[in-house]
Parts: structure tokens; sequence; C-alpha cells
């Protein structure tokens, strides 16, 4: 196995053109798990772990640009008020240890539906900035995920940076585990207010075969927030919509059996989630507490 790594995004770059099967690894908490398991034996791997730009962040007024190798620990120390979704789903992820190396790039690159940043990363609607020899694009979050451990990245391409908004109101990250830490979830869920657009968006974990959003359940919650005029008047949600949400949240979820959990139990606990995520978000918007800058 070759060992290939640059000391610049120049020459990462270069690198990847002239061996596109060349594996990434900057903290290695996925791929040295395939390695050592031996499901994976790749030809070439491309470290980037001595790139300082890709482990910088930049808070702008609006948002947040998040280098592809910034560890978890990062997202937890400095940037839970504009991210706070993001956050709450970091402080889930395996160990200190792994906290510390393992990032949301990292994350993205694998595109495990089990993720822990995914459904935090789809309920902001992130984008992610992949380059190339050939350029530089944005992919929206919501087509990056092309089926099981698959993305939308070419294979000469790399993920530099990670671009998403900074909340305009409250975020939530729910997870199911086997246990209360060190565990691949068995679900997981966000959910975000965006007040400014009058929206909410979603983001699921480890409920289909890749991460995803419920669109029905964000139009009916939408909707009914703005029928009522709840935006501008914030008062208690009626039992009936939080029922109805949890209802359609649940709908979008296509599940597997497996070691984990099974299908069924997958979907119930979507719908738990979802209202808990709503009855935590809506609380927080009622009592007028907005992310921190």
């Amino acid at each position: 196995m070759d060992f290939l790594r640059p000391t610049d995004w120049a020459g990462a770059l270069a690198a990847k053109a002239a061996h596109p099967d060349a594996v990434p690894i900057a903290g290695g908490t996925d791929v040295m798990v395939e390695l050592t398991f031996d499901r994976r034996r790749p030809d070439r791997l491309l470290d980037l772990s001595g790139i300082p730009e890709l482990r910088r962040w930049e808070t702008g007024e609006r948002t947040v640009r998040l280098g592809a190798a910034v560890p978890y620990r990062a997202v937890l120390d400095h940037l839970a008020g504009p991210l706070p979704a993001l956050a709450l789903a970091a402080r889930t992820v395996g160990s200190p240890q792994i906290r510390n190396r393992g990032s949301v790039g990292g994350n993205l690159g694998a595109a495990s539906p089990a993720g822990d940043s995914h459904p935090a990363l789809l309920a902001a609607g992130a984008e992610v900035e992949a380059a190339s020899v050939r350029g530089t694009r944005r992919i929206p979050i919501d087509a990056f995920y092309t089926g099981v451990k698959r993305n939308a990245l070419a294979p000469d391409e790399l993920i530099r940076a990670i671009h998403i908004d900074r909340a305009t109101g409250p975020q939530q990250f729910a997870k199911v585990g086997t246990r209360n830490a060190m565990v691949i979830a068995v679900c997981a869920f966000a959910l975000a207010l965006h007040p400014h657009t009058g929206t909410v968006r979603t983001g699921i974990g480890s409920a289909a075969p890749t991460p995803v959003r419920a669109p029905d359940a964000e139009d009916y919650l939408s909707g009914a927030l703005a029928g009522a005029g709840l935006w501008e008047d914030p008062r208690p949600l009626p039992e009936a919509v939080r029922r109805r949400f949890a209802e359609l949240a649940a709908t979008a979820c296509r599940p597997i059996d497996d070691v984990r959990g099974t299908a069924r139990y997958r979907v119930h606990a979507v719908g738990v989630l979802a209202r808990r995520t709503l009855d935590r978000t809506w609380d927080a918007y009622t009592k007028g507490l907005t992310p921190c800058a």
C-alpha cells in the first residue's frame, strides 16, 4: 500500500488527480477501522492531516465555513452558538479521543447513513465545497448522498470545506443507540426552525439507504405555523400538529433490519424523536431563545 502525504492543498489535489483511487485519510476514525477489519484494502492512502487550512474555520455574518478536517471537538468548543444542531450531534460522536480526531468532512466522505453529522447538515441546509485540479464547486447537501456509503464526489475530487448557514432559530438533534455512549446510531433526527424564511428543515439518519429529509413533515409544519400565525405570535402547538408532524416524519423512513434494530422499531423511534425535537425547538422559540453569536 502506497502512502501519499502532500504538505499543501495544491499537492493534495495533484495527488488525487494522478491517483483517483487513493483513499483520503485525515483523522482516520473510519478508514482505520475498515483497514483493521480488512473490509477495505486500497492500493493508496492520501494523508491530508498535514494540510493546515483543512483544520481552520471561518465564522461570517451569515455562514460558517468549516474546513474538512476540523475536529468535532472544535465544533463543540467554538461553534455551538452558530451551529447548535451540529454541536449536539458532535457531542454524541464516539469518545473524547474520537471527537478530537474525527471530522465532519470525514463523516461526509464516508457517507454512512448512520453518520452523526448528516441529519444536522440536512436540517441546516449545508453545502459541500468539493475541489479538484479542474476547479471548485459547491454541492447542496440534499444532492450529496447518492447511495449506501456513496457520495457525489468525482473520482478526482476532495472535500475542502462545508458551508453552513448560521442558525436563525432553535435547532435540535436526537439519537437512539443501544447504549448511552460509543455507539452507532440506531436512528437519529435533527430539526431546525428557520423563522426568517418561515420554514423548517429536518434530517434523518440510519433509517434509509442514505441520510434523508422528511419533506412532507416539513411542509406540513411550515404550513401549520404560518396558517395559525405562530411565527409572529408563538404559542403552544396543538396536540394534533405535534402528532401529525411525527407521523409524517416516520413515513419518510426506508429502514432495514440489522444487528442494531428492526425496521419497525426505527420507524417508531424516528416518530418519537421527531416529536421530542419539535417540542424542544418550539419551546425555545416561544421563550424567545435564539442561537448565540
